[in-house]
């Protein structure tokens, strides 16, 4: 069978790969001039590795993206280390998760379970009082270690649970600068199944593969190349028409006809690809709301934080979420001695910051490095990019299941995966791969049953 797929990001790559491995003819389209969607990276001249747009990186927990990278043969280009998350709080950035590692006195450092390094982690924090560190220390290690089903959670907002069960010393320190960080005006809206989701599957290891995100990506598109798959970079794909022959898709490229369809990508672009869906259907997809993000990389001529990879930044005092200084996590040397910066934001895709230039959004973010660290200076900034997306982090209110469509769509052959599928778990690249996998399934599923029918 033919099998177009509109969008070369994870899911798309990843239903690709599985698909052409059946035997199946597979063709990806991809707008943009590389593969791999919000995991793209972009390069320097003189850098070794690329970087992504958006900060990325992976969890011990991520078993669906660590098995595909085995699978592509790319397992010996996956590592994980131990960088050190902090908290903004009174002037500077204190460590939350350090190395997974206690060190005694007198005694060489042995390794933490995980459960007593997030109750050390939590009881450390000078920013609560003893009673409010060890009452969200219980919640947060019952969250991950106690429960199982999520669905009773999203019954409820986050808001709400934490508040009732950690008190609202923790949540006004700890949870209400998360939610408002990633949801603004809709934090208390969000239930409580996405944050249960949040902390169940992060761990205190992070991987990241040789040659970024970007590596792993043109990796996974050479593997689909040599089972057979076509891959179209810079060719938008302009709509979608049924007929009784299948789908005809139109793309910049030319006209061709497939026997299914899977798109990726946000609710929008499947409405306007495919104007036939019912009035009903794209009714639903109109619902479903998101953040969009707003990325400020920087490469600075000197460190800007003493080891910190992450920041957690409250909003009410910088410009952005989150300050993520890359080359804390990876070695500069693999971008020409450039120390890379993050200013990260998740904002409504009406935000000002979506329709200010690159200099003005500088003139925001650069006065509060130096609050980061005073000897900051504007010289050290040798080079900056703006990366901005628009559908980047759905909005999931209480009882959100009931309103995700399911992956096939009502029109016969068409198939949707999106950000919006991966609840109630939190977006990134490891659900992108279960996603392609089971749209995937999904139309194997579909093209059995209609080969059954046929005998």
């Amino acid at each position: 069978m033919k099998i177009g797929i509109i969008g070369a990001g994870v899911a798309g790559l990843t239903a690709a790969y599985d698909l052409v491995r059946k035997g199946h003819q597979v063709t990806v389209y991809e707008a943009s001039a590389q593969a791999g969607g919000l995991a793209s990276g972009f390069r320097d001249s003189h850098w070794e590795w690329p970087i992504e747009r958006f900060y990325h990186h992976l969890f011990q927990t991520d078993a669906a993206i660590i098995a595909l990278t085995k699978s592509i043969g790319y397992s010996d280009k996956l590592f994980f280390r131990s960088p050190i998350t902090a908290q903004w709080w009174n002037g500077h950035g204190h460590p939350l998760f350090r190395s997974a590692m206690l060190r005694l006195r007198g005694l060489p450092a042995v390794p933490v379970p995980g459960l007593m390094m997030t109750a050390l982690s939590v009881l450390n924090y000078p920013g609560l009082s003893f009673t409010s560190r060890l009452r969200m220390g219980l919640a947060g290690a019952y969250l991950k270690y106690g429960v199982r089903d999520w669905r009773p959670l999203e019954r409820t907002t986050a808001a709400a649970w934490t508040r009732r069960t950690m008190g609202e010393a923790a949540y006004q320190a700890f949870v209400y600068p998360l939610l408002e960080g990633k949801f603004g005006s809709h934090t208390a809206e969000v239930n409580m199944a996405w944050l249960w989701a949040r902390l169940k599957t992060r761990s205190f290891k992070l991987g990241y593969f040789v040659g970024g995100f970007q590596g792993f990506v043109e990796a996974l598109v050479a593997t689909l190349k040599k089972w057979g798959g076509v891959v179209y970079t810079r060719t938008p794909v302009q709509g979608l028409e049924l007929s009784p022959d299948g789908w005809h898709l139109h793309s910049a490229r030319d006209t061709e006809l497939y026997d299914r369809v899977i798109v990726t990508g946000s609710p929008q672009l499947l409405n306007k690809l495919a104007p036939q869906l019912s009035s009903d259907y794209t009714k639903r997809l109109r619902e479903l709301r998101s953040m969009g993000a707003v990325v400020m990389t920087l490469a600075l001529t000197h460190p800007l934080t003493e080891g910190l990879y992450w920041v957690n930044m409250p909003k009410a005092e910088f410009p952005f979420l989150a300050l993520v200084e890359h080359t804390n996590f990876i070695e500069s040397k693999y971008y020409g001695g450039d120390h890379l910066v993050y200013c990260g934001d998740y904002l409504d895709p009406s935000h000002e910051y979506f329709r200010l230039s690159q200099d003005e959004l500088l003139e925001r973010f650069l006065p509060a490095l130096k609050r980061v660290n005073p000897q900051f200076d504007w010289t050290w900034v040798r080079a900056s990019w703006l990366h901005r997306e628009a559908y980047a982090q759905p909005i999931v209110p209480v009882n959100h299941s009931r309103s995700i469509p399911p992956l096939a769509t009502p029109l016969s052959g068409l198939y949707w995966a999106s950000m919006s599928q991966v609840y109630p778990w939190d977006r990134g690249t490891n659900y992108a791969v279960e996603l392609g996998q089971r749209v995937a399934q999904e139309v194997l599923d579909s093209l059995s049953e209609a080969k059954r029918l046929t005998e």
